[in-house]
């Protein structure tokens, strides 16, 4: 791990002037993603802003109806809130599916959000990634590539986003607030939040540099079934080969989103009219124009069958 400095801050202001006054530092809070990638010189951040004692870790209501998730609330604790449990179960059940008991005491919720593929080639600094290294070629086109994209890639990269909060959040219609140095606050969609991988994939999200993340806000309840169903290799610590999260309504209508197909969770308001058609209507149209591989192509039928598998428990 190469040398690095450290400072605490206890204030918003403090954080993001941290971070405008150190180009290229890193806000760091459990650190479970971060940690890692350091130890391995993936990520060399000549700075870590530890943001532990800002006031972020709070769930709160909306005047809308809605749900305020502060940015420090730690996976368990989303996980377990009573509003969570009652009116968004399928954000409940994704972060119960993701990771282990320990990683979900110290992740938080945006750190959740920002963590960065698990692409084996990606951790693997003696072969050639563009995420890693931009300009080096992708190993995993070619290469190794079960768990990887098959939607949304480019001829540069074909990896998938990892995490199962953002796919639920993504299908409940989530809106990210962040603050930057200026004093600016923006509210962005989290179908907006991430770059598609194109010919810059190392470049994942849309952040300004040292904009932080403040919140997370999910609109009221959507009430229906909260349905999540993930697939993986095995039955724990696995991180998706594919994964549903659906809210459907009893006259079948719904949302819905899908995880380890995509750069980010994956969904389809115009698919999603063909809900009441069935899965193969909803997954033809949710992933038309996919380009898998050779070795991933399974993911087209698997995912098809998984949202049969949650419209048929909805309906059960």
């Amino acid at each position: 791990m190469k040398s690095f400095t450290y400072e605490r801050v206890t204030s918003l202001k403090q954080a993001v002037d941290a971070a405008a006054q150190n180009p290229g530092a890193r806000f760091i809070a459990g650190g479970t993603n971060l940690l890692d990638l350091m130890k391995l010189e993936i990520e060399i951040p000549q700075h870590l802003i530890d943001v532990n004692g800002l006031a972020l870790d709070e769930i709160t209501p909306t005047k809308d109806g809605g749900l305020r998730i502060g940015a420090m609330v730690r996976n368990t604790d989303l996980a377990a809130a009573p509003q969570v449990r009652q009116d968004y179960a399928v954000l409940s059940k994704a972060l119960l599916a993701g990771a282990s008991g320990q990683l979900r005491n110290k992740a938080t919720t945006a750190g959740n959000l920002l963590q960065r593929t698990r692409c084996a080639y990606f951790y693997d600094t003696n072969q050639p990634c563009n995420k890693r290294r931009p300009g080096a070629g992708c190993s995993a086109i070619g290469g190794a590539s079960r768990q990887q994209a098959i939607i949304g890639v480019s001829d540069a990269c074909i990896a998938s986003h990892p995490s199962d909060m953002a796919v639920a959040m993504r299908a409940l219609g989530a809106r990210v607030e962040t603050l930057n140095s200026n004093g600016q606050v923006r509210t962005i969609d989290l179908a907006d939040l991430y770059s598609a991988p194109g010919a810059t994939p190392h470049i994942e999200n849309i952040l300004n540099n040292g904009e932080l993340i403040t919140a997370v806000t999910l609109p009221k309840p959507l009430g229906g079934e909260h349905i999540y169903y993930k697939v993986r290799d095995r039955a724990s610590y696995a991180f998706a080969l594919v994964s549903v999260a659906a809210i459907v309504q009893p006259d079948r209508t719904g949302q819905l989103a899908l995880g380890g197909v995509a750069y980010k969770p994956w969904r389809s308001e115009e698919a999603e009219a063909y809900l009441p058609d069935g899965a193969k209507a909803v997954a033809t149209r949710l992933l038309a124009g996919a380009n898998p591989t050779a070795q991933n192509a399974f993911k087209i039928k698997l995912a098809q069958r998984t949202i049969g598998l949650a419209l048929s428990t909805a309906s059960s």
